[in-house]
């Protein structure tokens, strides 16, 4: 049988230029067909060029066992560059193909607009190509497994970077824990300051992505929904692109659907202040000012939002109040989800210790997570490492001194007077 709609260029061919025709505007994109292994290599990995560390295998097989049994299905990838990369699953249809194609270009637009992610170095690929092969040097000169140990205490750390630095270089106490750690610990190697210097760098490539996930998939579906609707679709193709559209908005039971929230979030600004307000909230807003904005009452009881908790043995709704449910989800995305952690003494008790304080907004830490993560940051900074916390509303230190983890009351805490010393700071 004949195919109307012409092969896959000229199905993608046909949203790029009614993209260009609704005022999407975006760099040059480059799609590639991959098998799914490609795609899960990918997906695991975050970008094509990166280092080699076995935490991107076991995310590669949770991804791959997932897909071999029909519970995810990743249609594509795109990568924030210049030019876009989008990779494409082998055994999509061509109307899942041209789908995605619509959604990639909704993706690129977002890249190059939005306040956040526009600042992204385009050079990423090539620069974390560079790190994984400096990283591969040092695995071959000082041993895989010293070079391996070093990454998973970095990467424990990894989000503790501040993606808005001060302009002038001053912050008192400091929040980018990796930056702190790369000028001041006293005891590692060069090497070892390259890689901690590396990954903070991927991380500020990461992080706007973080605090934009439900914009930017919410941009993407609403572009996609957009553009296959004015294609000259034939019945057939018309209703499968209806039952995929549908897979992907459908709600979930015990998490947020991003494609869905954040289109009905758009659709709803389109339907109040026209398409222009659209391209203005696509332009400056992150998911937590959006949410925060936009998220009315009347959306959330559309989306049948809700909070659920552990009671008596099992998960229940534990509140539907719209503003509740919409400060709560607020509330999760500050700091993009991550603790808040920040340096306040870098020579606790003038003996080197590094004293940090997490500052606490109604989330605790998890405790077996936080006393492994002392033990590898300690590792890190050669000396006692402590964290002020709060738990079950008491603020309490806990500490590791290179033999065991402590944890005692708050009033033993820092000097106020001597904020992020380094050591040997008067």
């Amino acid at each position: 049988m004949s195919d109307p709609a012409g092969g896959l260029e000229e199905r993608i061919e046909a949203v790029h230029s009614l993209a260009r025709l609704n005022g999407l505007d975006f760099p040059p994109v480059r799609f590639e067909i991959c098998p799914a292994d490609v795609i899960y290599t990918l997906g695991a990995y975050g970008m094509p060029t990166r280092f080699g560390h076995w935490s991107f295998g076991k995310a590669y097989q949770k991804l791959k066992t997932q897909y071999e049994y029909n519970l995810i299905h990743i249609y594509e990838l795109v990568i924030n560059s210049v030019p876009c990369y989008a990779f494409l699953l082998e055994g999509n249809s061509l109307v899942q193909n041209q789908l995605v194609a619509a959604h990639v270009f909704g993706h690129a637009d977002f890249f190059r607009h939005n306040c956040r992610l526009a600042a992204a170095s385009s050079l990423m690929v090539e620069s974390m190509a560079a790190s994984a092969e400096r990283i591969r040097g040092y695995e071959f000169r000082y041993g895989a497994r010293r070079v391996e140990a070093f990454l998973d205490d970095v990467m424990s750390l990894q989000e503790q970077i501040d993606p808005w630095p001060p302009r002038d270089g001053v912050l008192l106490p400091q929040k980018d824990l990796l930056l702190f750690l790369a000028q001041n610990a006293c005891d590692l190697d060069d090497w070892q300051r390259d890689i901690i210097t590396s990954l903070r760098e991927e991380m500020l490539y990461f992080w706007p992505q973080f605090e934009t996930r439900i914009m930017n998939e919410g941009w993407a579906t609403f572009w996609h929904t957009r553009l296959m609707r004015q294609v000259d679709l034939v019945p057939r193709d018309a209703l499968e692109f209806a039952r995929l559209h549908a897979k992907v908005i459908q709600p979930v039971r015990t998490a947020l659907n991003p494609y869905l929230v954040g289109l009905r979030i758009f659709e709803d600004l389109e339907r109040r202040y026209g398409l222009e307000k659209v391209f203005e909230a696509r332009e400056v807003e992150t998911d937590l000012s959006f949410i925060r904005n936009y998220l009315t009452r009347e959306l959330v009881a559309e989306l049948d939002l809700y909070l659920y908790r552990r009671l008596e043995g099992r998960w229940q709704v534990a509140e539907r109040d719209p503003g509740k449910v919409r400060d709560t989800l607020v509330e999760s995305l500050v700091n993009a989800g991550h603790p808040y952690i920040v340096v306040q003494d870098g020579d606790y008790r003038r003996s080197g210790g590094l004293y940090l304080r997490h500052v606490y907004e109604g989330r605790p830490l998890d405790l077996r997570h936080l006393e492994k993560t002392m033990q590898q940051l300690y590792r890190i900074w050669g000396r006692p490492v402590y964290l002020e916390t709060v738990v079950a509303g008491q603020t309490e230190v806990f500490s590791f001194d290179g033999q065991r983890n402590n944890r005692t009351p708050a009033e033993c805490g820092p000097r106020a007077a001597s904020p992020a010393a380094p050591p040997g700071a008067s």
